[in-house]
């Protein structure tokens, strides 16, 4: 298989010890509003990545070489990951996001300053250690914005069918199509044939919640809006509590996880057209290009237009090592803005919540999610604004009723690692 790449390869004489030193303590230090800038830094490390793999390849490994084959190797993510993360911001704002950045208490406070610039309160000798003579235009400037902790969001919902529900379930029906046939003479007798058998499989909503509180006064007083603030965060971890739910939950009071549909899983025999296959990946404990390769193929052709693979980041490290017969590495990172990175010419969504590679661990799937995996809605967020339960606090009692299930077991595959 021939993969075309962006930039010609690094010469021969060129040293994999040598090249990649600026590329190795790299961060991402492009414009981050630069799509052309940042896929440039990702081509650049990409290329340091092959120069010093290939030299490991080669028997000339050491344990300098191998920490430097690893660096890049983590360069090349954290690039991949700026780029795809411009990529939710390119969306966004095309899809009507303000282009402004700033918070509103950052641009009221700009304003203000502006106006009180405009109406001419600025003395001739002004010194910013005097409050008269201009102090008062230039306080101590804090933080009006809050950096958050990293959490990290599955992307499943974005990529599985979502339905809406107005009742306390969803029952889904399904069809086995064996209906029969057969050849008959112009005179023979038509015996009965076989009638289609439907079946149903319910989808039932859990329910997610948290009571968070914070006081009145803080409320009042704070010059960063608590309780917006507060319900942002309540949201992004009920994004998060939902994403492991929808890979590996039991059901219990929550969706249950495409993982658990897989074959010799728990729910392995809950669908009416059996379990999630499974495809070997080829090597005890490790991907294989061929193990890759298998089970692209083994999906049916009717999938393959909306397939992607779902991995971590730390195996798309792995299956970053590994190439063709040709030589050409199997993984290839994004070529333009918009798009993602790719494995045997498929796109690669990272999923964080996805196992890691290890011997028996499913740590890939392959298939069309939206096809694959479905999310219940019942009524959306909802907020109670209490203030009386817990005085001197207010609770934020928020729920979110979700829930999710495999609705085709045929469009999906999943690559579990030899043991």
């Amino acid at each position: 298989m021939q993969i075309r790449n962006a930039k010609p390869a690094i010469g021969a004489g060129v040293m994999a010890h040598a090249f990649p030193r600026a590329i190795i303590a790299q961060r991402v230090r492009a414009d981050v509003n630069d799509p052309k800038a940042m896929i440039g830094q990702l081509q650049a490390a990409f290329d340091a990545f092959k120069a010093a793999n290939d030299e490991k390849l080669k028997g000339k490994a050491d344990a300098v070489l191998d920490e430097k084959v690893q660096k890049i190797d983590a360069s090349v993510a954290d690039f991949q990951k700026a780029i795809d993360d411009l990529n939710i911001k390119m969306a966004a704002q095309r899809a009507g996001a303000g282009s402004d950045l700033r918070t509103p208490e950052q641009i009221e406070y700009a304003e203000s300053f502006n106006a009180h610039v405009r109406r001419g309160d600025i003395s001739a000798a002004m010194t910013r250690g005097s409050d008269p003579d201009g102090g008062y235009t230039a306080p101590i400037e804090w933080d009006r914005t809050i950096t958050d902790k990293l959490k990290l969001i599955s992307p499943i919902r974005d990529n599985a069918t979502v339905q809406v529900i107005s009742k306390a379930g969803f029952k889904k029906l399904f069809n086995d199509r064996a209906v029969g046939s057969g050849w008959v003479g112009e005179t023979a007798a038509r015996p009965a044939t076989s009638t289609p058998q439907l079946s149903a499989l319910d989808f039932v909503p859990g329910e997610i919640y948290s009571n968070a509180a914070a006081s009145q006064q803080l409320l009042d007083d704070s010059e960063v809006d608590i309780e917006t603030w507060l319900q942002n965060e309540i949201e992004t971890e009920f994004a998060r509590q939902e994403g492991i739910a929808f890979l590996s939950g039991d059901g219990v009071n929550k969706p249950f996880g495409i993982l658990t549909y897989v074959t010799g899983a728990a729910n392995a025999a809950k669908h009416p057209w059996g379990a999630i296959e499974v495809t070997n990946s080829g090597a005890a404990a490790a991907l294989t290009g061929d193990g890759l390769q298998t089970i692209i193929y083994d999906l049916p052709a009717a999938f393959a237009a909306n397939a992607k693979f779902y991995m971590n980041r730390q195996t798309a490290s792995k299956a970053r090592l590994l190439k063709d017969g040709q030589g050409n590495y199997l993984w290839q990172p994004s070529f333009q803005a918009g798009q993602p990175a790719t494995l045997l010419g498929e796109a690669i969504v990272d999923t964080p919540d996805m196992p890691n590679v290890a011997a028996a661990a499913v740590a890939a799937l392959y298939g069309d999610m939206k096809e694959t995996y479905l999310v219940i809605d019942r009524i959306g967020i909802r907020v109670l604004r209490d203030p009386y339960t817990n005085k001197p606090y207010v609770m934020f009692y928020v729920t979110k009723r979700v829930g999710g299930g495999v609705k085709n077991v045929q469009s999906m595959r999943a690559l579990k690692v030899s043991a």
